[in-house]
């Protein structure tokens, strides 16, 4: 009766070992291969020759970016003139050493580290010798379970599925005329083709002008995304008593009195001071939503937002829009007339002045050198048109903006980052996200020689 576990822990580390403990042939079959990995085979096939190794992937870039494998590794395998072959939307794992075979789930390191534990001892059956080599420290930490040992018949049937190498392996193994019957009559699963110099030239030249981010640092934000969001929230174009009329040059020359000197420089402003068109309640009301929803964690951070009180903020988001709508009604209904109105003040107070002192600008358009009180009127209308907006283009401005943020691995890493956060969230758990962030964080360069 077979004793050893079925379910165990393998890691790239023990994948390795594994295969340096072949003493006649390797196959292996996954998204990737990571260089350790790599490394291991190209010393077997050293040893035992290129051609006892199989190896299968799913060779595309984006295996690459998920973490699943590096493309330095199978450089590495393509010089020592190991073959290596493609098989798109390869998942699956299984490798085999000898009479020793898993089949198991790699790692994609871009959403987390591998297992943690030692494989136990008795995790993978082999000889004394082998296991010495194979372990070489006690099992410590929680073993992640990721493998299923494969049986002898499994296994001769997972080679003569891969490949027609691995079929040829799996043929040359059968230990009767009847079994050897069997597997040679089993037909190719996976469909692969060797990869060719083009096909590696391609993906190795997308990697190099954009390379996979680091995958320890990827973890790390992902430990906030749940968390947290940064949001900008603005509004524009509603403060219509902060509009400020640039004066043409041409009117300014004629001068100015004290009777509008308080709106009437350089510039001017479209609506008095205290006009119930001001959007002061708008802002309030923004500012509201923002101290509820969106607090500060600093100059150097921004306003953040909990996601799982963002739906609550875009509900009011969504109540201040219907604030807003009102608000533009409101300002359409009026602000015309205001317009009107300071255009008129302008007017009428520069009108004497055109009249009496006409400017050179109109007299090089008029048949006599004096104008009348309409022609002046004309001219200063004119001169405004250039520079005064209409009632309906300023309400049309009116606008909420809202722009989110994922969090970066730069900001989180900002020695105040932790305890901003604690200072605007109290009552969430920070200390137990900020261990999550640190674990994540783990070096992926942490891998042994094996």
């Amino acid at each position: 009766m077979n004793t050893d576990p079925l379910f165990c822990t393998l890691r790239n580390v023990d994948i390795a070992r594994l295969i340096r403990s072949a003493k006649q042939v390797v196959c292996y079959a996954a998204p990737g291969v990571q260089p350790e990995v790599a490394k291991a085979m190209v010393d077997t096939g050293a040893r035992l020759g290129p051609e006892m190794l199989t190896v299968c992937l799913d060779f595309d870039e984006r295996v690459m970016r998920m973490g699943y494998g590096e493309i330095d590794a199978v450089k590495l395998l393509r010089e020592a003139g190991i073959s290596v072959r493609s098989a798109p939307g390869l998942r699956t794992a299984l490798v085999i050493a000898d009479n020793t075979g898993f089949i198991f789930t790699p790692t994609a390191l871009y959403l987390e580290a591998e297992p943690t534990g030692r494989a136990a001892h008795n995790a993978i059956r082999m000889s004394d010798e082998q296991s010495a080599m194979f372990i070489d420290a006690e099992p410590t930490g929680i073993s992640a379970p990721n493998a299923i040992r494969m049986s002898g018949e499994q296994m001769a049937e997972a080679l003569a599925r891969l490949s027609p190498a691995a079929k040829a392996i799996a043929v040359a193994q059968a230990k009767t005329p009847e079994e050897k019957k069997r597997i040679e009559a089993l037909p190719l699963d996976v469909g692969s083709k060797q990869i060719t110099n083009a096909q590696f030239s391609n993906v190795a030249s997308s990697l190099e002008k954009a390379p996979p981010v680091r995958f320890d640092l990827a973890r790390q934000v992902r430990v906030f995304e749940p968390y947290l969001q940064y949001v900008e929230l603005s509004l524009t174009g509603a403060a219509i008593q902060r509009h400020r009329l640039a004066i043409p040059p041409r009117i300014q020359k004629l001068g100015s009195s004290e009777e509008l000197e308080k709106r009437l420089r350089t510039t001017f402003e479209l609506i008095e001071k205290g006009s119930k068109l001001t959007s002061k309640p708008l802002d309030d009301a923004l500012d509201e939503i923002r101290k509820n929803f969106t607090p500060s964690l600093g100059k150097y951070h921004g306003r953040v937002v909990l996601k799982a009180a963002k739906p609550h903020l875009v509900k009011r988001l969504e109540e201040f829009r219907t604030k807003l709508k009102s608000h533009q009604a409101d300002v359409a209904a009026e602000l015309q007339q205001h317009l009107d109105k300071s255009r008129k003040e302008i007017v009428d107070y520069y009108l004497p002045r055109v009249v009496e002192t006409p400017p050179d600008a109109l007299v090089g358009q008029m048949l006599s050198g004096k104008p009348s009180d309409d022609e002046a009127r004309q001219w200063l209308n004119g001169e405004l048109n250039r520079v005064f907006p209409n009632a309906k283009a300023l309400v049309d401005e009116m606008a909420l903006g809202e722009r989110y943020k994922d969090v970066t691995f730069e900001t989180l890493n900002r020695e105040d980052f932790l305890e901003s956060v604690k200072a605007a969230f109290p009552s969430v758990d920070w200390d137990k996200a900020y261990a999550e962030f640190r674990a994540a964080g783990e070096s992926d360069g942490k891998k042994s020689d094996g």
